[in-house]
């Protein structure tokens, strides 16, 4: 196995316009959890976007281990009340694992996106990121919508996938974030 990070960011100031976020410096390894953590408005979905590439970087540098493979689960993802689309259609778009999905949540592949309630809806995005052929899982606020049972699944499904990818979130829920045993990082605006 590779010993070199999966991602490292050093001294990165990124944003839009202008920078919103930095300088802000961490690695991410194989099979750790890594959270980014810090008030509203601070800056911590912007550097997830920007690793993903929809953020500009002003200085810095973010490196990544060649042929890297990330998926991203958005905070606000596309509206899908349009997209005629099911749960199975999405997993065998992101490469997700349907034959693997929880008991409780195989009634959901057969429906289009847009029937679900919002915490079904976000169960299957973070489902369909965690479980994608992928080295580096971006979770941006995986638990909104998501109700006390569906946390507990995802923190299964998170302890379990950290063995095959390194993971990268975004959480307010210091409980969830520590059951997840994962590494801190402050987040701080420029």
């Amino acid at each position: 196995m590779n010993d070199a990070p999966c991602i490292e960011l050093q001294r990165v100031e990124a944003g839009y316009e202008q920078p919103v976020v930095g300088p802000l410096s961490f690695a991410l390894g194989a099979g750790e959890i890594v959270a980014l953590w810090g008030p509203n408005g601070c800056g911590k979905t912007t550097a997830m976007n920007a690793i993903g590439g929809s953020a500009r970087v002003f200085s810095g540098t973010i490196r990544k281990r060649p042929g890297l493979r990330i998926s991203h689960q958005q905070q606000n993802p596309l509206s899908l009340r349009d997209i005629p689309l099911s749960g199975r259609e999405l997993l065998a778009l992101t490469g997700g694992d349907a034959a693997a999905l929880p008991s409780s949540l195989q009634p959901l592949l057969d429906r289009r996106l847009s029937e679900l309630s919002g915490g079904q809806l976000q169960l299957l995005q973070v489902w369909a990121c965690l479980t994608a052929p992928v080295d580096v899982a971006l979770l941006d606020e995986p638990t909104n919508n998501v109700d006390a049972e569906g946390i507990a699944l995802l923190e299964q499904v998170i302890d379990r996938e950290r063995r095959r990818r390194a993971i990268l979130l975004v959480s307010h829920d210091r409980r969830f974030v520590e059951a997840l045993g994962a590494r801190v990082v402050e987040v701080g605006a420029p």
